[in-house]
């Protein structure tokens, strides 16, 4: 049997990096998001990991640009709530293969997976941490939003970094 691992919230992260005008990184994240994993072995080489984030909690620090990330121009949160991920495979020489999946859009995606391995807590509970990391087209997920500046760069690009860090206890 499987065990099965609950996420921590208070102890993971999910955010996106995006250039903004070619020439400054906007950072975002997602403040309500769930994840499990399940695992027979130390390793997590045949872990399954099923993640979603609640795109309306979408959170870059600035309510006017979070309002159009939510809106049809981006997430259609109200459409699509969640952006959600499934692993098809363990992680595997620092890599997990799985489907993303975005405004109603399944794409495969291999994310880099930087285990950080399994602790006793001071409360006798097991722990596993996990960085999760990879670059997407936003245009793949039909967030095609676009307008380009007077010098002709896109005043958003088209290549997001996903940063998903994850911090589970042994249920």
């Amino acid at each position: 049997m499987m065990a099965k691992w609950n996420l921590d919230p208070s102890h993971s992260e999910v955010q996106f990096k995006v250039k903004h005008m070619v020439i400054s990184t906007v950072t975002g994240s997602f403040d309500n998001f769930e994840a499990t994993a399940e695992s027979n072995s130390d390793d997590f080489s045949d872990a399954k990991f099923e993640f979603a984030a609640h795109v309306s909690t979408v959170n870059t620090k600035n309510a006017d640009r979070d309002n159009h990330l939510k809106s049809d121009d981006f997430f259609a949160a109200e459409k699509f709530p969640e952006m959600k991920f499934e692993s098809t495979s363990g992680i595997e020489n620092g890599k997990i293969h799985g489907t993303l999946e975005i405004r109603g859009e399944k794409r495969p995606i291999t994310l880099d997976a930087d285990f950080g391995g399994v602790i006793k807590d001071p409360y006798g509970y097991s722990r596993a941490g996990f960085e999760f990391s990879g670059d997407i087209n936003r245009k793949d997920f039909g967030l095609g939003w676009s307008q380009v500046t007077e010098a002709g760069g896109l005043v958003v690009s088209d290549k997001v970094k996903l940063l998903v860090n994850l911090e589970f206890t042994k249920a």
